[in-house]
């Protein structure tokens, strides 16, 4: 554990404390007026009940209390194989990072998997949960499979059943999640593919990644499957926001994919709009370009989409994670230092990059970038505080 941590940890009572007093404090004058009432008998007080933090006092607490690096560090997730998970540990210590995927196909089974995210979780402060996570989805997006994982259906699959049938299912998924040390499922997958390119789009309708061509249906389904897993104790990450549905290219293989027909009150984004309501913890924004939003930027890199539309229009104020950064064509022409200065600058929050070698340069240009700019370090405090308050919640 890093001294900096421990100075976290030894602060916060304090810090507290602080707030406690703070939320106590009323504006009446000290000294009530002289009365000319005759004097009322004698009463007992009844005592007065200990004010509790809430989850974002306590993390603005832990926050505040942190070094730059620290802070820097909350911004951040890696991954890595299940073989490769333990090896990652150093890096979680090293650079503070807040939240380890466990990406590719593996067969090992819950308690394999367990025993691998043991070591990360363990390089984490005490009382500060690593965000734990993997891809669930279904079909042929299913990271972890073998003893104690069900086979997942697809998506279209899925959506063909009714929302309650899918809300069970999601319960139990996440049992099995839970059970393998994991916290937070990237999916559900709210993207809802256009008419003119159901048969036409790689990223989700060729892989049988939609609910339904319906936004209503779909949104059902995104619905219950955030619902599922939260009664499972597992968060979820609505993806891919504002959707990539319309697109004709993968962000992963291509540059420059762009949707050429979402708008910011497009009917698609009702399904997003659902799972925002039924209390998904974060919501993933894509690396696509919106031509009639915000022409010529990535949704990730776009404070229209992130702030303007996710935020203030649709009411969204969880963790905001991108979509991989590290593996995708889409956003290569960024070094991996502007990546996360530019996806916080937006107004995100848990920047994805499963390439564990491009921490030291983000960290570094977060670090840098805060001490030389005030409202980027606002920026910054802001979405720690965030991450920090749905790392809290995994603890409580």
């Amino acid at each position: 554990m890093t001294r900096g941590l421990r100075r976290v940890r030894s602060l916060v009572p304090a810090l507290l404390v602080g707030l406690l007093l703070a939320g106590c404090t009323s504006g009446a004058p000290d000294v009530a007026p002289v009365s000319s009432a005759p004097l009322a008998p004698a009463v007992t007080p009844t005592p007065t009940a200990t004010a509790t933090p809430s989850l974002t006092q306590r993390a603005e607490a832990l926050v505040t209390a942190m070094s730059p690096a620290e802070r820097a560090g909350q911004v951040l997730m890696t991954a890595g194989t299940v073989a490769q998970l333990p090896g990652l540990a150093s890096v979680v210590d090293r650079y503070h990072v807040a939240g380890v995927m466990v990406r590719g196909r593996s067969g090992a089974g819950t308690a394999a998997v367990a025993k691998a995210f043991g070591p990360v979780r363990a390089a984490a402060p005490d009382g500060l949960p690593l965000l734990t996570a993997t891809d669930q989805e279904g079909g042929t997006v299913q990271v972890l499979s073998g003893p104690g994982f069900s086979r997942i259906a697809s998506a279209v699959v899925q959506g063909r059943g009714s929302a309650s049938a899918t809300r069970s299912d999601a319960e139990r998924w996440g049992r099995q999640l839970a059970a393998a040390g994991v916290r937070l499922d990237l999916a559900p997958v709210a993207d809802v593919p256009c008419a003119a390119t159901l048969h036409d789009n790689p990223p989700v309708a060729a892989l049988d990644r939609q609910y339904s061509s319906d936004p209503a249906v779909a949104g059902a389904h995104v619905d219950a499957f955030v619902a599922g897993m939260r009664a499972a104790g597992v968060e979820t990450a609505v993806k891919h926001f504002p959707g990539l549905g319309c697109v004709t290219a993968n962000t992963d293989t291509a540059a420059h994919v762009v949707d050429r027909t979402t708008t910011a009150d497009s009917p698609r984004l009702r399904s997003f709009e659902d799972g925002i309501a039924a209390g998904t913890g974060f919501v993933m924004v894509s690396s696509a370009e919106y031509a009639r939003i915000d022409p010529g930027t990535p949704a990730l890199f776009s404070s229209r989409i992130v702030r303007g539309m996710l935020r203030d229009r649709l009411g969204f104020d969880g963790v905001v994670v991108s979509d991989d950064v590290g593996g995708a064509v889409a956003v290569r022409a960024w070094s991996p230092g502007q990546r996360a200065v530019k996806f916080v600058r937006a107004g995100g929050d848990l920047l994805l990059d499963v390439q564990p070698a491009d921490l030291p340069t983000m960290h570094a240009a977060l670090v840098s970038t805060a001490t030389d700019d005030a409202a980027f370090d606002r920026a910054l405090t802001a979405a720690a505080v965030r991450v920090v308050t749905a790392r809290l919640r995994l603890a409580d």
